[in-house]
C-alpha cells in the first residue's frame, strides 16, 4: 500500500516523515485507522521540508508534482469533523511549539538560506528562519536587517523622510536687507551651507555660480546663509541654479524669510531715549545693519514647538517611554561588547564577560531594568530659559525651538512643556512681562550683541512623603533667580537703574501671584561671551529683595547668601547659583542609594567621589564608609560641599578643587600607600577632616604631599559622576592602573561617554603597548568609541575591570535622557 511506503519514506531531523518528491499522497481511511490516518495528516501538516505551501488559512497545500487523493470507507467520519479535529489539533501543536520557543528563535535568516535560498541540514530545528514566512520580529520589535520587510521598511522609512524634507519650510523672521525696508519677496535663505562658512566664502560661492545679489551673510556654526536680491528676476535666477543643486552629501534648499508681523515703530519709540547708549546693540556682522524693528536671527521648521523639542516622549504614556529608553540602552550597551572585542589586543584571550554576553543578547552585562521618577510631571528644580523673540516678533523667556547651527534662533513659551513647575512657568511669564518694556535690548545670537541673555530658576525642597508632592509645588518652599546679562558697553550707573527695575518686578509679581510665590536669591551674572554656558568665574552680584534698601549688594556678600536649600535623604543641602545639582531630587535620592548598594560600603571603606559637584554623593553615603574624598573643579561647588558637610555635622569628609585629571593620581597614592612620619601631622585624620579649605591644587603633587598619617582602608572604591562628555583620560588611567582600587560604580547621564569609558577601563592590556604616533591626525575623525579603543592599546599593564550589572535610572521624564548606572570590578 502507498501508506506503508509513506512510512518508508526518509526521516528528517525533526523526527518527521519527507515523503518523496515525485510520489502520490494516498490517504486510506477504515473504521479502525482513523486515529493512525488523522496523526499521519497532522505531521504531515506541519512538515515543511516536502515543498508544500500554505493558503493562508493554516492548512497546507500539496506541491505540484503530487496528486492528493483520499478514498474514504463508508464508515469513516463526516469530512468536515475530520477536518475540525485536525485543525484542533493543529493548533494544539503550534501552542505546544510555542510555549517553549526562545525569545531569539527564528529572528534571523539562516545563513545558508541567504546563500542558496534551501533549508540547511538543521531542518525545523534550526534555530534561524528559512524563509520571510518563519521570520519573527526580534524584542525590540525590529526585523532582521537583511530580510525583505526590513529593507521594504528601510525604503518607505527614506522616502518618508524625503518627502518631509520636501514639506519642511523653513521660516527666517530676520530682515537683513541694508535699508531694512526692502520687499519681503527678495529676501531668501540658503539652507545646507557647509558649517565652517563666513559671509566671504558664501559671497565668492555666489559669484561663481553667477548669481547676482544685493548683500549676502552668514556665520560660522549655522548650516543656513541669508541672501538679499535686488529685482525678482534675480531671485528666479538663484532659484534655478542652486534649488535641489548638489553640495557635498546635501543639497542647497532656498526658503523664504518671514517678516515678523508687528508694528515697525513700536521698539524705536521704546529706544529713542537711550538711542545713543544702545547704539552697539543695532551692529550686524561684517557692517551690514539691522532695523530696529527686526526680530535678530529666528528660523523655525514649520510646527515644531517647544513642547517637541524639550520634552520629545511626552505624547507617549510613561510605561511605553520606559520601554523605550530600557531599550535604546540596551542598544547602547552592545558597543562596549563589540568595540571591547575589537580592542583586545593579539595574542591575549577574550575576558568571560565578552565570551558571556551571547547568552545575554550580547550585552556586557545583564541590564536589570529602569527605576521609575517618583515624580512624572513638573519634577525639574532647574531650568534655563533662553531669552529671544518669538516667530510673532514678540520678545520671549522660553526654550529655542532648534539648534543655533540650523538658523534655529526663535524662542517659545514653556507653558506647554510638562517637565517644568508652574512655579518656573510663573517666572519666565514674570520676566517676559517686564522685557516687553524694557528699553534694554535682547541678546542677538547672530551679531552677539544686547544685553538681557538669560533666565535660571532654582527651588528647593522641604522634605515630604511622595504623596504631597505629586503636584511639584506643594514642597517648594525657596526660589533662587539667575538673570544673565551683558554689560559690554554700557554705563554702569544705567545698567543699576535698569537692574532696580527689574528686582521690582520680580517681588511684585511673586507677592501677587495667587498664591504668592517663593522668592529667596535673586542675583545677577554677567557674561560676555558668545554662548551662555558662562565660565565659572564670570562676576556674579545679588539684588536685594528687600523694600527700603538698595538692591545691589557687593560680590564678597554673595557667597555667604546667594544660596538656597534642599534635601536628598534627609540632608539638608546649600545650592548656589551655578553649582550642579542634580535637577530631580526624588529620583536622585533612588539613584544614590543605588549606588550605595552596589557599591560595597562598610566602616573600613575608603570612598572616592570624582566630579563630586556639591557633594551630595559622598554627604549622603559617609554614614555608611570610613572616609570620603571628593574632587570637584567648580569652586562654587566645592565652597557648597564643605559648607554641606558642616551644617549636616558629618566630619568623615574631605572635598578637593581641582580638575579630576591633576589630583586624581596623587590622592590614590595618598591614600593608598602607607607611610609613617610621626613628626608630620598635616594630614587629615578621620576627626577633622570634615573641611578642607586648602585642598585646592592644579597639579598632581599638591595633594600628596605631607600626609604622614597610616591609612587602614581594606575596601576602596570609586563613585564617577562625570558630565555629558565623561571621564578624562588621565582620570580613567588612574583608576585603571592603582589595584587596591577593587569596585567602580559609574554614574552616567550620556551612555554614549560610558561606553567609551568602559572600554578602556574593561580591556585586557599586554606588556607590549602600541604608542600613539604624535603626528597622526586621524584621531580628529574618529568616533567616541574608536578613540576609546585607540587609546586602550596604549594602557599600561593592568587588571582590567569587568562590567557585572547595570540599572537605569530615569531622572528625565518626557525625554529621551535617562541616567545608567554600571557596577565594574575586578
Amino acid at each position: 500500500m502507498m501508506a506503508t511506503e509513506t512510512l518508508d519514506a526518509p526521516i528528517n531531523g525533526s523526527g518527521e516523515t519527507n515523503q518523496p518528491e515525485d510520489c502520490a499522497n494516498v490517504s486510506h481511511s477504515s473504521p479502525d485507522k482513523n486515529q493512525t490516518v488523522t496523526m499521519l495528516a497532522t505531521e504531515t501538516l506541519d512538515t515543511q521540508t516536502n515543498g508544500a505551501t500554505s493558503d493562508g488559512t493554516g492548512e497546507t497545500n500539496p506541491p505540484e508534482d503530487c496528486t492528493n487523493v483520499s478514498h474514504s470507507s463508508p464508515d469513516t467520519k463526516p469530512v468536515g469533523d475530520e477536518k475540525q479535529g485536525e485543525k484542533r489539533k493543529e493548533t494544539e501543536s503550534e501552542t505546544v511549539k510555542t510555549t517553549s520557543i526562545h525569545p531569539l528563535s527564528k529572528t534571523s535568516l539562516c545563513s545558508y538560506f541567504r546563500r542558496t535560498g534551501g533549508e540547511c541540514s538543521h531542518g525545523e530545528t534550526c534555530r534561524y528562519a528559512h524563509g520571510e514566512e518563519e521570520l519573527r520580529p526580534r524584542p525590540d520589535n525590529t526585523w532582521d536587517p537583511t530580510s525583505e520587510r526590513a529593507k521594504k521598511l528601510k525604503l518607505e522609512n527614506e522616502d518618508r523622510d524625503k518627502a518631509d524634507e520636501r514639506d519642511e519650510e523653513v521660516m527666517m523672521t530676520e530682515r537683513i536687507s541694508e535699508d531694512g525696508c526692502s520687499e519681503s519677496a527678495l529676501d531668501k535663505c540658503l539652507v545646507n551651507l557647509p558649517m565652517k562658512w563666513s559671509s566671504d566664502n558664501l559671497r565668492n560661492f555666489l559669484n561663481e555660480q553667477g548669481i547676482q545679489y544685493k548683500s549676502a551673510k552668514t556665520k560660522k556654526g549655522m548650516i543656513v546663509g541669508f541672501v538679499t536680491f535686488e529685482t525678482t528676476e534675480q531671485v528666479k535666477t538663484a532659484i534655478e541654479k542652486l534649488q535641489g543643486k548638489p553640495f557635498g552629501n546635501k543639497t542647497l534648499k532656498i526658503a523664504d524669510v518671514i517678516p515678523r508681523a508687528f508694528d515697525r515703530n513700536v521698539k524705536p519709540k521704546m529706544l529713542s531715549d537711550n538711542s545713543e547708549t544702545l547704539e552697539p546693540a543695532n551692529e550686524v556682522e561684517d557692517g551690514d545693519s539691522v532695523n530696529d524693528s527686526s526680530t535678530p536671527g529666528s528660523s523655525v521648521l514649520k510646527g515644531r514647538s517647544a513642547r517637541e523639542v524639550v520634552t520629545p516622549l511626552a505624547h507617549l504614556s510613561y510605561t511605553d517611554q520606559l520601554e523605550h529608553k530600557k531599550s535604546s540602552l540596551a542598544q547602547t550597551m552592545k558597543k562596549l561588547t563589540r568595540n571591547a572585542r575589537k580592542a583586545c589586543p593579539n595574542g591575549v584571550s577574550l575576558p568571560d564577560w565578552i565570551l558571556k554576553s551571547r547568552e545575554i543578547g550580547g550585552l556586557p552585562c545583564k541590564l536589570e531594568g529602569i527605576i521609575e521618577s517618583p515624580l512624572v510631571n513638573g519634577y525639574r528644580n532647574k531650568c534655563e530659559f533662553s531669552v529671544g523673540y518669538s516667530l510673532q516678533g514678540k520678545p520671549t523667556v522660553g526654550f529655542s525651538l532648534g539648534n543655533f547651527r540650523e538658523g534655529v534662533t526663535a524662542v517659545e513659551e514653556p507653558l506647554d512643556c510638562p517637565n517644568v513647575s508652574r512655579i518656573s512657568c510663573k517666572y519666565a511669564e514674570i520676566f517676559q512681562n517686564f522685557l516687553q518694556n524694557s528699553t534694554f535690548p535682547i541678546w542677538n545670537r547672530m551679531n552677539n550683541t544686547g544685553f538681557w541673555r538669560q533666565l535660571t530658576v532654582r527651588e528647593g525642597r522641604t522634605p515630604g512623603k511622595i504623596a504631597e508632592v505629586e503636584s511639584g509645588e506643594s514642597n517648594v518652599s525657596e526660589v533662587l533667580l539667575m538673570v544673565q546679562i551683558c554689560s559690554k558697553g554700557l554705563d554702569d550707573e544705567v545698567i543699576n537703574v535698569e537692574l532696580e527695575k527689574m528686582a521690582e518686578a520680580f517681588i511684585v509679581g511673586a507677592s501677587t501671584n495667587s498664591p504668592c510665590l517663593p522668592l529667596t536669591v535673586l542675583a545677577v551674572q554677567d557674561h560676555q561671551g558668545i554662548s551662555n554656558v558662562a565660565p565659572a568665574d564670570a562676576p556674579l552680584r545679588q539684588l536685594s529683595l528687600t523694600k527700603g534698601e538698595s538692591r545691589l549688594m557687593e560680590e564678597s556678600e554673595v557667597v555667604e547668601e546667594a544660596r538656597i536649600q534642599d534635601y536628598i535623604n534627609n540632608l539638608r543641602f546649600g545650592i548656589s547659583p551655578t553649582a550642579f545639582f542634580q535637577v530631580n531630587t526624588l529620583a536622585a535620592e533612588k539613584l544614590y542609594s543605588l549606588a550605595g548598594d552596589w557599591a560595597g560600603l562598610g566602616p573600613n571603606t575608603l570612598l572616592f567621589d570624582v566630579c563630586c559637584g556639591t557633594g551630595t554623593i559622598g554627604l549622603t553615603l559617609a554614614h555608611r564608609v570610613g572616609m570620603v574624598v571628593g574632587i570637584e573643579m567648580n569652586a562654587s561647588a566645592v565652597a557648597d560641599a564643605n559648607r554641606n558637610a558642616e551644617i549636616n555635622g558629618i566630619k568623615n569628609c574631605r572635598f578637593v578643587c581641582s580638575k579630576a585629571e591633576d589630583v586624581m593620581g596623587s590622592l590614590l597614592k595618598e591614600y593608598l600607600t602607607k607611610k609613617v612620619d610621626d613628626q608630620s601631622d598635616s594630614g587629615i585624620t578621620d576627626s577633622d577632616s570634615g573641611i578642607a579649605d586648602s585642598d585646592v591644587g592644579n597639579k598632581e603633587e599638591a595633594s600628596a604631599s605631607g600626609n604622614g598619617k597610616i591609612h587602614h582602608f581594606e575596601n576602596v572604591v570609586a563613585i564617577v559622576d562625570p558630565p555629558r562628555v565623561g571621564l578624562h583620560p588621565t582620570v580613567i588611567k588612574a583608576l585603571r592602573t592603582h589595584s587596591r582600587l577593587r569596585r567602580l560604580v559609574y554614574i552616567s547621564c550620556n551612555p554614549e561617554s560610558l561606553m567609551a569609558n568602559a572600554i578602556e577601563l574593561c580591556t585586557p592590556s599586554t606588556d607590549n603597548n602600541e604608542k600613539g604616533n604624535k603626528n597622526n591626525r586621524g584621531w580628529r575623525n574618529m568616533s567616541s568609541a574608536g578613540l576609546a579603543r585607540h587609546r586602550a592599546k596604549s594602557m599600561p599593564t593592568s587588571e582590567p575591570f569587568q562590567p557585572v550589572k547595570a540599572m537605569a535610572v530615569d531622572l528625565f521624564p518626557h525625554t529621551p535622557h535617562c541616567e545608567l548606572v554600571m557596577l565594574l570590578e575586578r
